[in-house]
Parts: structure tokens; sequence; C-alpha cells
């Protein structure tokens, strides 16, 4: 385990590393998950074997610590990687990102570009969204939402560990709470600019994976247009590293391949 000391008052990101040939790759989790149980097993894969590799978790998450005190904007979630991969020797490298990784990512590569030469995004969250299931209000038929922090963490800790079943649970547990919960608003709030219009400004090469049974994406012309090359990835759902190991192990290899 390698860690770096991100924050003034100790915070530290950490990340299990696999060591091999340049460039680096930076593999990030989504919300509520770590990234050696998403990624450790395509990492085995052939396909994706032989280069340095680092597989971090965002600050909040995983082996990393949990600051209550946090604002976990996706700004503070990028600068954090940044320092943490300064320290680690890393430029220049090849970002691997799933989810709301793939958001933090993308605002990693706008704001600190030298760190970043190209981007494979795995169904990101290119777009404001409440990503936290929220619980049934009594006498309601629907879904609420958790109006609060409080709330949330008076209630909400338990219910969407409880709904999201042991698979993610696993991981979602290790995320301090505010943690989630602040990752998840600010996820919902989104940026200025929007994350679209700074995936747009990009000029690396950008690759997005997303699961082929969605179907067709709406904004397939506005991601070409952007230069972004878009890639299905059949039998599989959101988490594709999990549910089609070798297909997302070849497809990351085509969109790193030199």
């Amino acid at each position: 385990m390698h860690s770096a000391q991100i924050a003034p008052d100790g915070s530290r990101i950490r990340w299990a590393e696999i060591p091999g040939a340049q460039p680096t790759r930076v593999y990030i989790h989504g919300l509520g998950a770590s990234s050696t149980p998403y990624y450790a097993q395509p990492l085995a894969h052939p396909a994706l074997s032989g280069h340095r590799s680092l597989l971090i978790d965002m600050l909040g998450f995983g082996i990393s610590d949990r600051p209550a005190h946090a604002a976990y904007t996706l700004e503070m979630h990028a600068d954090g990687l940044a320092r943490a991969l300064e320290q680690a020797a890393v430029s220049d490298a090849d970002v691997v990102a799933h989810s709301m990784g793939g958001t933090v990512a993308i605002m990693l590569a706008a704001r600190h570009p030298q760190l970043v030469r190209r981007l494979v995004l795995v169904d990101p969250a290119l777009d404001p969204v409440h990503p936290l299931p929220t619980r049934k209000r009594p006498g309601s038929s629907g879904i609420g939402v958790y109006h609060t922090e409080k709330e949330f963490l008076d209630h909400g800790w338990d219910e969407t560990l409880e709904f999201v079943g042991p698979e993610w649970a696993a991981t979602m547990r290790l995320a301090g709470p505010q943690a989630l919960y602040r990752s998840a608003m600010n996820l919902l709030r989104g940026t200025m600019p929007t994350v679209r219009e700074h995936l747009d400004e990009l000029t690396i090469p950008r690759t997005l994976l997303y699961p082929a049974a969605d179907g067709p994406r709406f904004d397939a012309d506005r991601l070409a247009a952007s230069g972004v090359e878009v890639v299905a990835i059949p039998n599989c759902g959101h988490n594709i590293m999990l549910d089609n190991v070798a297909g997302f192990a070849l497809a990351v290899r085509a969109a790193l391949r030199d």
C-alpha cells in the first residue's frame, strides 16, 4: 500500500500499485466504491498487464482517509488526486475512470493537464445526477430524497447500505458517510463550466465505454463532434469491468494502444 498526504490536516490518499512499464496507468473508482476490488481482475488479464498501474482511492472512500469536515466537491477530488499523483512521481498518465470517477477524471485532466495524456471513461456521469438510492417515505408510492445531510446520516446511511445489496455495500461501507453524501450532492449540483464542457474542450485522446444493453446514446453526435471515441461493450451493466472482464480489458487496451 502507498499513500500521500494531500491536505494540511494530514489526510492521506492511498493506493495499491503494480510495477511495470511506462506510461503509468491510473485507475479511479466510482461513488461508494474502491479501485482495487473493481479493477484487480481486469488488470490480471493479459491485455492490461505489464504497465505501472495505480489503483487509487479518492479521499473519503476505500482505503483513503475519510475526514468528516471535507467538502468533497468534484474539484476537491480532482485536486486531491493531483497532489497524490505528483507525490507518486506520476505525470502524463493514462487514466481509466468509472462512473463518478469518470467525472472526476475529466476535472483532473482539465485542471491538471500535465498529469493526463489519455482518458478512458467507463460509463461516466457526464450530467448532474442523483446517484444514491433513496428511501421510501411512509405513505409514498415512490422513492423519496434525503433532503439534508442530517437526514441521510440519521436514516439514509443504513438504509442505503441495505438497499444497494451486498456487492456494492461491501465497498460502500468503507466510505465516510459525509463523503458519500456530499460527493453525491456535488454530482447533482454539477460544476461551472459543466463537466460536458470540460470534456468537449479537452484535446487529449478520449474513449468512452458504455453498456451495449443501454442502446444508442442520446449524446452520440456531441461526443463524436468533440472527438470522443464511443465504444459499446456487450454483456454488461454499469459495472463493465466486473460484468465483462475480458471485454473491458480488450477495450481499454485498444483505447490505450500507441
